[in-house]
């Protein structure tokens, strides 16, 4: 029997998400196991006058790729790729793995050499969506291997992730754009600042805004959402953060990390597990060493880590930069191809001064 809520979940992001119109072409990624919400979509796309386009893809395929691909077949892109890109009016995927550990033992020089091909793919997509030429979301279909990583039932994990997206709400779609308001409010506040200083446990840390956008995110490039974000000036970033969250990307975990900076570039980094896959993953280019991302995490219906970063990184409370490539629209100028999460945990003793106002204690915006 299908979940209402998956329906509920496919209306939100067709209509305000990515704002589908008639005669768009619309790509829908996922795999087999998130058929109930692909499908939900993908009926609603043809129900609004667009035309839908699958991607289906294989968990399975992505492990055989990095044990078996030699170099040549790292770097090649399909030429018709690069059009895709160039074509689509919008683009949704949904994420559905049933094994988040599949890319444990990935030669991660392969993952670095792979991102390093998919780069100017990646760019040439964020400079579309910069220009609203494409509008994207991501989401993440309830599977076995989600719940575990967060430690719940599959049917607890569903509760969660729909809480979150606030299917119970009687007009989602309205209580998204209240919160869009609100936040709203603190991000044009934040468009005047000009130097942030985050303090917590092992961290003390300065970084520069002056100039750059902050955005809102409210539900329309990622699903659920809330958070802040902008790119902080790259050369600005001085001092040390300890990421009290595992920071999880590529199939990997690492824990306990710790970063140290001086003039934007990480020039010391540790974690107590998986740390040679921190350092061969900061080795990828020169961005990957620069922060593209700074943001607050604003989602009060998240307040657990998952091992997820499409809600660990909304966590009401929390912080997170994001190491590698930055989003134009803020003004970032970072590049690089990886784009790498890292949450840390204000709740509990934080603080985030801004031009010198405690704009955040113990997790909550005091402006």
């Amino acid at each position: 029997m299908s979940d209402p809520r998956t329906e509920t979940v496919a209306k939100i992001l067709v209509d305000y998400s990515v704002q589908v119109q008639p005669n768009q072409l619309v790509r829908i990624n996922g795999a087999p196991e998130g058929a109930p919400l692909i499908l939900a979509v993908y009926q609603q796309v043809l129900e609004r006058g667009a035309h839908p386009w699958l991607q289906i893809g294989l968990d399975a395929a992505q492990e055989l790729f990095y044990t078996y691909a030699d170099d040549a077949q790292l770097d090649y892109i399909p030429p018709f790729v690069k059009e895709v890109i160039e074509q689509i009016d919008a683009s949704i995927a949904i994420w559905t793995d049933v094994n988040t550990r599949s890319l444990t033992n990935a030669d991660p020089g392969k993952q670095s050499r792979r991102a390093m091909a998919m780069r100017s793919l990646s760019e040439r997509f964020l400079e579309r969506a910069a220009k609203k030429e494409v509008r994207w979301t991501a989401t993440v279909y309830p599977t076995h291997a989600f719940a575990q990583d967060a430690e719940m039932s599959l049917r607890g994990f569903e509760d969660f992730v729909y809480k979150a997206s606030l299917v119970q709400e009687p007009d989602p779609i309205k209580a998204w754009r209240a919160i869009s308001k609100e936040q709203q409010r603190v991000v044009d506040w934040l468009n005047k600042a000009r130097e942030i200083r985050v303090l917590g446990p092992d961290t003390d840390l300065k970084l520069e805004v002056t100039g750059r956008k902050w955005e809102n995110c409210d539900g329309h490039e990622n699903f659920p959402d809330g958070e802040i974000f902008t790119g902080p000036i790259e050369e600005s970033v001085n001092g040390r953060i300890r990421y009290t969250f595992p920071a999880c990307a590529y199939g990997r975990e690492v824990e306990d990390v710790r970063l140290e900076f001086k003039d934007g570039r990480v020039i010391k980094a540790t974690a107590a597990k998986n740390e040679p896959f921190l350092l061969q993953m900061l080795e990828t280019d020169e961005g990957a060493r620069y922060v593209g991302e700074f943001a607050f995490g604003t989602n009060r219906g998240i307040q657990r880590f998952t091992k997820n970063t499409l809600f660990d990184e909304k966590i009401g409370g929390t912080i997170h930069l994001a190491l590698g490539k930055g989003y134009p629209e803020t003004g970032s100028k970072n590049s690089s191809a990886i784009h790498w999460d890292m949450v840390c945990d204000l709740r509990d003793g934080g603080e985030v001064w801004v031009d010198g106002t405690l704009f955040l204690k113990d997790g909550k915006i005091l402006i």
